[in-house]
């Protein structure tokens, strides 16, 4: 069984938890997922199978998408609502303060890591050091947010929601964190789901329910295939010679690859296909198609 299957995950649920569920209504062994969901989140949590494995760590796409609340006049150890309050307050933030106070928050932006957190430093999980009392200081990082938008305010509860599109490695939580140091207040994160990841949405994905009522043939079925993780690559066709050659591990040479677009790039990886069937990743080295990663299972 090879192919992506994409999980609502619920709430109180890690992710090895739903890999775990995964592994055993398959009867899949190899396995793995694209990235961490904490427990309290829900959302899109794409599943690799068997060969699908294989591009857990060459992914092109890491960019993700979150619905999230949050509550100002309040802020805890773990900047959501689960942690260990440390500050209360009353706060009054109007829904016009709170709308301006997103546009500094878009594009390019400076972040601190929470210490609740598995980075690490000098060796030690972050929130291994947090749980220990111990909190050491974080260097800020460059993360991107594309989309940030208020979806929600309730000025009596001093509450909103968010939907925000970012880079690989934005916390959430310090985002709501930060903005609501820029309104003079505090903010905790209330909840939050991953509405998409890795090019996969919410849309395609199955509960947990539904997942554990499937059979290892329905699971199948509902497998999306290990191209579409590579969506984000452009596609050169090879003969049937060629596809041999590729999938024996030769390089092809360009001038010989028909379909190779005339504006291609050194280095630049392209999907490799002999007619419907995905074998792999190529990448242009001087002047040649070589092997990127072999992905020879081209249907779940």
């Amino acid at each position: 069984m090879n192919g992506v299957l994409i999980i609502n995950k619920p709430m109180d649920f890690t992710s090895f938890d739903a890999v775990a569920v995964t592994r055993k209504v398959s009867g899949q062994r190899k396995l793995g997922h694209t990235g961490t969901l904490d427990p309290n989140a829900t959302g899109v949590l794409p599943v690799l199978l068997g060969v699908a494995t294989k591009a857990q760590d060459i992914l092109p796409n890491h960019d993700k998408e979150y619905v999230a609340e949050l509550k100002f006049g309040i802020k805890t150890d773990t900047l959501d609502i689960w942690g260990r309050v440390l500050t209360e307050e009353k706060s009054e933030i109007t829904e016009e303060a709170f709308g301006k106070s997103l546009e500094n928050f878009r594009g390019e932006i400076m972040q601190v890591p929470p210490m609740y957190s598995a980075l690490k430093k000098d060796g030690k999980r972050l929130y291994d050091l947090a749980r220990q009392g111990i909190e050491v200081e974080r260097e800020a990082r460059p993360v991107t947010i594309y989309k940030l938008k208020a979806e929600g305010f309730d000025e009596a509860e001093q509450t909103a929601k968010i939907r925000v599109a970012c880079s690989k490695g934005t916390y959430i939580r310090s985002l709501i964190d930060d903005i609501g140091k820029a309104l003079g207040s505090c903010a905790v994160m209330t909840s939050l789901c991953r509405t998409n990841a890795c090019g996969f949405s919410l849309d395609e994905s199955i509960s947990m329910d539904e997942l554990k009522s499937l059979t290892p043939e329905e699971i199948k079925s509902k497998l999306l295939t290990i191209e579409r993780l590579f969506d984000t690559y452009r596609e050169v066709s090879v003969s049937e010679a060629q596809s041999v050659r590729f999938k024996n591990g030769g390089a092809l040479g360009i001038e010989r690859l028909r379909s190779l677009p005339n504006d291609f790039s050194q280095n630049e990886v392209f999907r490799v296909k002999f007619q419907d069937k995905f074998l792999g990743l190529g990448i242009i080295k001087e002047t040649e198609l070589k092997i990127y990663k072999l992905l020879s299972i081209q249907k779940p």
